[in-house]
């Protein structure tokens, strides 16, 4: 059950920001947005199951399109080919929209430090929240979804409009 936010109560009404009450709307129906390769994702997988259960968490509906999400979750393994792939579906997404590195791999290029494969998905998308774990174990991944959740609560819904994200964006040459 969600809390509450900070307010005014009395009988028969509440009063509170209007801000508090999209932070809470948007904390508890994030769409995340798969884009899972090797062993990360068969975990995912496992997380989207009856025994975990991510959909108590207010993310049941898994969409593969990105202009229907607002969570691209990057799980496994990520070649230098497919950085600018991420970069584009990061970008087909609408604001507000949240970034998760699942496992080793995504999150710094894990075992494979080759000429191949992206030493991180930091490189081409900002990244707000990072899953540690070869592969990493669905507690974990509830966890991290968790994590996202309390940024989204608490992200001010001008936030995006400031000038410290558009120059984060910059920085990623996106404009």
């Amino acid at each position: 059950m969600a809390e509450m936010p900070e307010g005014h109560q009395g009988e028969g009404f509440f009063a509170t920001k209007l801000s508090q009450v999209i932070g809470l709307a948007r904390k508890n129906s994030i769409w995340p947005l798969p884009f899972a390769t090797s062993c990360c994702g068969i975990e995912f997988m496992a997380t989207m199951g009856s025994h975990y259960d991510l959909a108590r968490f207010g993310s049941e509906r898994v969409g593969f399109s990105p202009r229907q999400c607002d969570l691209l979750m990057v799980i496994g393994t990520i070649a230098k080919k497919m950085g600018p792939i991420v970069k584009q579906v990061y970008l087909q997404m609408a604001e507000p929209r949240w970034v998760m590195a699942v496992g080793a791999c995504a999150s710094s290029g894990g075992i494979f430090d080759t000429y191949s494969v992206l030493q991180g998905i930091d490189q081409v998308v900002p990244v707000d929240v990072y899953v540690p774990g070869c592969p990493p174990r669905p507690e974990a991944i509830i966890d991290g979804v968790i994590r996202i959740q309390d940024l989204v609560g608490k992200e001010s819904s001008r936030r995006r409009n400031g000038q410290e994200y558009k120059a984060l964006l910059e920085s990623y040459g996106i404009q």
